[in-house]
């Protein structure tokens, strides 16, 4: 267990979809770790779900970290997220953090739903992120599709649904497994699913959701931001 961070506020912030399952994971994993943690957790969103990261921190009055539950760089990260904190009334209790990868709890957590969902051991595996036009988070895609090869002990190629990169039809050949690198169903899963298995994939394995790893990994990285001890941010 951690130990409790006392007068500490942790807001995450997901990206947001219209499907309500998948709004559910990001609450569902804020949750866990804020109750890991011992302090308030609040789930925001970037768009399309409430409360918003900038309605969420506008008049925030203590300390707070802002972990984003956004698996790669992009311009949500590197503008949107940015512009909420420093439209806050106190932006200076507010510390926001990068993206969750890559990071190799986040590959042990694909290699469990690889598993889960009937992959083998040394079975080719595509790894179908969303994508982004920012190519610093094809850098990072790259080093998550690394990390995941060496998770599981196989080749693993990427495919992105949008953007930048090769898209499913052109990568997923006939037998391969595929790993959704997507926090929480919605469109992009659906997609990831549909095109995966129309061009051959044997398996599909299941988004990351709320997993245990996760729950790590958002301690880990709020805990990061507060600093050494009980904390420069609780400090003042």
């Amino acid at each position: 267990m951690t130990a409790p961070l006392e007068g500490l506020r942790l807001v995450t912030v997901a990206h947001g979809t219209r499907t309500t399952a998948g709004n559910l994971v990001a609450a569902e994993l804020t949750a866990a770790a804020g109750e890991r943690l011992g302090v308030e957790a609040t789930t925001s969103y970037v768009e399309l779900c409430e409360p918003l990261l900038t309605d969420v921190v506008a008049t925030t009055d203590r300390p707070t970290v802002v972990v984003p539950l956004l698996l790669s760089t992009g311009y949500h990260l590197r503008h949107d997220l940015p512009g909420s904190v420093a439209a806050a009334q106190r932006p200076e209790l507010v510390r926001l953090g990068g993206a969750l990868g890559p990071d190799p709890l986040l590959a042990a957590a694909q290699v469990d739903r690889l598993r889960e969902a009937g992959a083998t051991p040394g079975q080719p595996v595509v790894m179908v992120a969303a994508g982004s036009s920012d190519p610093l988070a094809t850098d990072d895609l790259e080093a998550a599709a690394a990390l995941l090869a060496a998770a599981w002990g196989a080749p693993v190629r990427l495919a992105t649904l949008s953007a930048l990169g090769t898209r499913p039809e052109h990568v997923v050949r006939p037998g391969d497994a595929v790993s959704p690198y997507l926090l929480a169903t919605g469109h992009f899963h659906r997609k990831a699913r549909h095109d995966s298995l129309a061009a051959g994939a044997s398996v599909v394995a299941d988004v990351i959701g709320p997993h245990p790893r996760l729950v790590d990994l958002v301690c880990a990285r709020a805990t990061a931001l507060v600093g050494t001890g009980r904390g420069r941010l609780l400090a003042g």
